[in-house]
């Protein structure tokens, strides 16, 4: 099998940060790749930090034409649902998620890498994500209930082998920020009726509200993603950081129209208490790939 960026698996690290970047005028899509690809050996870590890169689809596809799969496109157009709902596009040409022990390990690598891409791009945007009670996000939920285990979720995240693409997978990245006073104003019990499932162990709601965010990104329906979630941000403005790996786009974008209420006419209740802010699609080359790049970096 053709081999996958091992961050992307990497799962247990506590502090994290995600920088887009965008192409510099005037530079070209090879000089780009190539400084993100020789930031280290693509089959290891960058100084005990896990390390994943992605492109935009279209940038990718530019230099590699059968380089992934032939229908996936960048995050160019919002995804607009019922009630005025609708998602961003802050489609970016590049991102390095980084992943470490500590906040000071990622900090140092990130400075790094904004510093060995200066020529051929431009930070256009830089979160901090970091764990918060093991496996919660900032709602207070246990995250990721229904994510595979690590022994599945290859399969679930990577274009498989004679496909274009194989040992890549695509990067659904979506910032979502939190309405924290109406959130917490609401009794436990709605706040599970509005989840799907129950907050202290994470037990599926029988019936569950057909609006609930388990029953509007039910994986039975769309497909299995690998979720790489992480909370963000500061006590006045914090939030969810989505982070969904898919062999096929197809699951991760009828997740999104069906969280807008274009699949049933229901929106996801919860987007009614998270907005968001920024959202991109990356293709993330296997290291093979990468590696063609890293050598003439």
């Amino acid at each position: 099998m053709t081999r996958p960026q091992s961050g992307i698996f990497a799962v247990g690290t506590p502090s994290h940060t995600y920088l887009e970047f965008d192409q510099r005028t005037g530079t070209d899509a090879t000089s780009l790749v190539a400084s993100i690809a020789g930031l280290r050996d693509p089959g290891t870590t960058m100084d005990g930090i896990d390390v994943v890169s992605g492109f935009r689809p279209e940038l990718w596809r530019s230099l590699r034409p059968a380089g992934l799969p032939e229908a996936v496109i960048g995050f160019n157009e919002p995804v607009r649902g019922i009630e005025g709902f609708s998602m961003p596009a802050t489609q970016h040409d590049a991102v390095v998620w980084l992943a470490g022990s500590s906040y000071d390990v990622v900090f140092d690598a990130a400075r790094q890498v904004v510093a060995a891409v200066a020529k051929s791009a431009t930070l256009a945007d830089e979160t901090a994500g970091w764990s918060y009670r093991a496996d919660r996000d900032l709602t207070g939920f246990i995250d990721g209930s229904k994510n595979p285990s690590l022994l599945d979720a290859q399969d679930a995240a990577l274009i498989p082998d004679g496909v274009p693409g194989a040992g890549g997978t695509i990067l659904l990245l979506q910032k979502w920020t939190h309405d924290v006073g109406p959130w917490e104003s609401l009794p436990t019990a709605e706040q599970e009726k509005v989840i799907g499932r129950t907050k202290p162990d994470s037990i599926e709601l029988d019936p569950r509200p057909n609006d609930s965010h388990v029953a509007r990104t039910d994986q039975d329906d769309f497909g299995t993603i690998f979720r790489r979630n992480m909370p963000f941000g500061t006590v006045a403005h914090h939030g969810t950081m989505f982070v969904g790996f898919s062999p096929e786009q197809g699951r991760l974008s009828r997740m999104l129209e069906s969280m807008a209420g274009r699949v049933t006419g229901e929106r996801d209740a919860l987007t009614r208490y998270t907005t968001a802010v920024t959202g991109s699609y990356y293709f993330v080359p296997s290291i093979d790939a990468l590696r063609e790049f890293a050598a003439s970096s």
